[in-house]
């Protein structure tokens, strides 16, 4: 089936960035919207960022919208997430999921493939 694994967690001081990477295998990767979720401990699961197939548009939660960027290319199954001014208030695993329909949707239960997280630090 499919799978998606993500790569480029790690420790960043508060105010610097990170970006995500997110490939995919096993399916179709192009015709289907993706999304990053996040999930810090004793914390519900929350929609970060959303794109859909063609990247043409986005769809950002309130609190990373002018921080974060959702990217994808298609060619290579890879799906990004470009993390700026990043706060100690966005560490958490950071999950990609696949989405089933062709809109972005904000909750976990529209998306119906996902990997198995990268974990980001903000500390000093």
């Amino acid at each position: 089936q499919v799978q998606l694994v993500e790569s480029g967690g790690g420790l960043v001081q508060p105010g610097g960035s990170l970006t995500l990477s997110c490939a995919a295998s096993g399916g179709t990767f192009r015709a289907y919207t993706m999304g990053w979720f996040r999930q810090a401990p004793g914390k519900e699961r929350e929609f970060v960022a959303g794109t859909t197939w063609n990247g043409g548009n986005a769809v950002y939660a309130d609190n990373v919208k002018g921080r974060f960027t959702i990217s994808r290319d298609n060619v290579n199954s890879t799906v990004w997430l470009q993390m700026n001014t990043l706060r100690p208030e966005d560490s958490a695993v950071y999950y990609c999921a696949r989405g089933k329909y062709a809109y972005i949707r904000p909750t976990d239960a529209d998306y119906n493939y996902w990997g198995q997280g990268t974990l980001v630090t903000v500390s000093s």
